[in-house]
């Protein structure tokens, strides 16, 4: 198998999602802006880089997670919800398919606004959004538990959607925990 240190835009995996450029990092890994090459349309793509550099044990344990986040995410049919398309894997390690946000998330948009404000009509409008999201995420039996401003994305047509069910709790589900 090959390994994608140091690859990136240009890997196609899965014989169809071409990465294009990353758009954002996280503690668990790095989110792609890709080219879905069967239904011709754009997506994100969430590389759990962490699975480089664990233990098989350990490798297990993140493959379980990522498919109780990507579970997590399709039990939710919501506007404000970001959805999931699919989870493959590739170089030993999950990838998440999902839709493609444009714009940024609350955390950067708060950031490049410079005042590290938001205006309170606009806060209440996007509270409302998180707040139908969780409100559907818990009829679903899901449990966000990393609600945050990097997680609450602003599209660019006005839409506010939550993402990263990563440490999501689904009611019925087993919870997969691990020291560290």
């Amino acid at each position: 198998m090959e390994h994608t240190q140091g690859m990136g835009a240009g890997l196609v995996l899965a014989g169809r999602y071409r990465l294009s450029e990353s758009i954002g990092r996280g503690g668990m890994g790095r989110v792609w802006r890709a080219h879905d090459e069967v239904l011709h349309r754009t997506v994100a793509v969430k590389e759990l880089t962490a699975g480089r550099y664990v233990s098989e044990a350990d490798r297990a344990v993140l493959h379980a997670r990522t498919q109780k986040e990507a579970r997590a995410a399709a039990r939710i049919s919501h506007p404000s919800v970001v959805t999931v398309h699919d989870v493959l894997e590739y170089d030993d390690r999950p990838w998440i398919v999902m839709q493609y946000v444009d714009g940024p998330s609350l955390a950067d948009a708060v950031k490049a606004a410079g005042s590290g404000r938001v205006d309170p009509r606009e806060a209440a409008r996007i509270g409302l959004h998180v707040l139908g999201a969780l409100g559907a995420a818990h009829a679903a039996g899901v449990l966000h538990r990393d609600v945050k401003p990097g997680n609450v994305l602003l599209a660019k047509d006005g839409r506010v959607l939550l993402t990263d069910f990563g440490i999501a709790a689904i009611e019925g589900d087993s919870t997969i925990t691990r020291t560290g």
